[in-house]
């Protein structure tokens, strides 16, 4: 086998092996409560596959590295593998499996969110965006922004070590799944983005204080939205649960102050970041 992909070494590619055993059989265990084919990104050299393969379920692997390719090809015989761009594959399984390529968390994270294809995602993730996206400390602007959709659920950190080589980070492990029924309606999805946008984005230094510069309509409605809510005026927006979001979303609708040029989970350049984090 040659030292190096045609397209590049083990930084280029974001290659860190798993070598737990006790990680592959946790993640082997979330995707056993599954059902359907399954689609695994980033195989590397199958410390995954394996363990998917012996669930007899159909099983779809890609790997960018044409090398890992051969390999996984010659050792695992009843697993598809191909060779292809996590970033370009069709999610359309209805379960999605990988340790993600860290460099990568963020655009195939964003690119899973916005696919049809899939009902269940189970990624091995930077502990700190793993940590994030299931709402722990805090939940991001693209988590609430997904969140009436997806449910997001962290199922343990995973120590540096279980790699190799051995990242500069921890992982997490982050399962992904969609809702049956969504809290908002899938037609108002880029509305409601845009919404979560301008509140996460506005100056305040509560929801109180956000929403009134970032919803129409009367102080009333306002303060009766945060009372529908639950919620306190003085909370920040990384606090809200999606139930709350939804709530505040059905009972003040789309904001006057709407950046509709602005892309979801992007920043204006002329507002505060305090309210983001």
């Amino acid at each position: 086998m040659r030292s190096r992909s045609l397209h590049g070494g083990r930084h280029e590619l974001g290659q860190n092996f798993l070598r737990d055993r006790r990680t592959i059989d946790r993640i082997v265990g979330l995707v056993r409560a599954t059902d359907g084919p399954i689609l695994e990104i980033g195989a590397g050299d199958g410390a995954l596959t394996r363990g998917l393969a012996a669930l007899g379920r159909d099983v779809l692997a890609v790997d960018l590295d044409e090398r890992r390719v051969d390999g996984l090809r010659r050792r695992l015989p009843s697993v598809t593998v191909r060779q292809a761009d996590a970033l370009r594959v069709r999610l359309d399984r209805p379960v999605i499996v990988g340790n993600i390529p860290f460099h990568l968390t963020t655009p195939i994270l964003r690119r899973s969110l916005a696919a049809d294809g899939w009902r269940e995602a189970i990624f091995l993730t930077q502990w700190e965006v793993a940590r994030k996206r299931a709402g722990v400390g805090g939940r991001t602007m693209m988590t609430a922004q997904t969140a009436p959709w997806f449910d997001f659920a962290l199922h343990g950190r995973v120590a540096a070590g279980a790699f190799i080589p051995r990242p500069s980070v921890d992982a997490g492990i982050l399962a992904i799944s969609r809702r049956a029924t969504p809290l908002v309606a899938p037609a108002d999805r880029r509305a409601y983005e845009r919404f979560v946008h301008a509140v996460f984005t506005g100056p305040g230094r509560g929801i109180g204080q956000i929403l009134a510069l970032a919803t129409p309509g009367p102080r009333p409605s306002r303060r009766a939205a945060l009372a529908a809510a639950a919620l306190d005026p003085t909370a920040l927006p990384r606090d809200l649960t999606p139930g709350q979001w939804a709530t505040l979303w059905h009972l003040l609708g789309r904001p006057v102050n709407d950046q509709a040029t602005s892309p979801p989970g992007g920043r204006p350049a002329s507002q505060p970041r305090g309210n983001r984090r």
